[in-house]
């Protein structure tokens, strides 16, 4: 059932998403309904203000009132989120609640896809999604932290560097 969970977006009070979401973990434990709610996330990033006394790094929220959710949308997860107090509702049209989509997860960075290289930085590679599908080139720079690797392909008689995801290229069989 666990497959089926998708990230939804919970409308709360402003100053309450701490709150609300720790109030929904403590329902999910009680209640034991792990497989219908998998994670609850209030997305902060750090940063780093400078004043006159001097710099401090603190964590603000990203989306101030609000609160992501992965979960398999029934009733009774519905309702459990929706009567929470400090929940104005769903972000969606009426009551019925629209996921988030899969560019929209990757964008926020909710989600860290795990990708798994199989080439390294000299090897022939195949660019297999993108304006540059189908060209081949050589791998040569691989940045896994920022899921970027840069391909030297030829082109018109020259060679150009092109900046690519990890996932956009497979290695040509030896």
């Amino acid at each position: 059932m666990s497959e089926n969970a998708k990230w939804y977006v919970v409308h709360t009070y402003s100053g309450y998403e701490n709150t609300v979401a720790a109030t929904i973990e403590k329902y999910v434990e009680n209640r034991k309904l792990y497989d219908l709610i998998l994670s609850v996330e209030v997305p902060v990033e750090t940063v780093t203000e400078v004043t006159d006394t001097g710099t401090k790094t603190v964590e603000r929220k990203v989306f101030p009132g609000y609160v992501l959710i992965k979960m398999v949308l029934t009733d009774e997860s519905w309702h459990l989120v929706r009567n929470v107090r400090g929940v104005t509702g769903f972000v969606g049209s009426g009551n019925k609640a629209i996921p988030l989509t899969d560019e929209e997860i990757a964008a926020m960075g909710v989600e860290k896809r795990e990708v798994t290289v199989s080439y390294q930085v000299g090897d022939n590679v195949k660019i297999i999604d993108g304006a540059m599908e189908s060209f081949f080139g050589v791998v040569d720079e691989i940045e896994p932290d920022k899921n970027k690797v840069r391909v030297v392909v030829s082109m018109f008689g020259r060679e150009m560097p092109v900046e690519l995801e990890l996932d956009q290229v497979e290695p040509l069989p030896l």
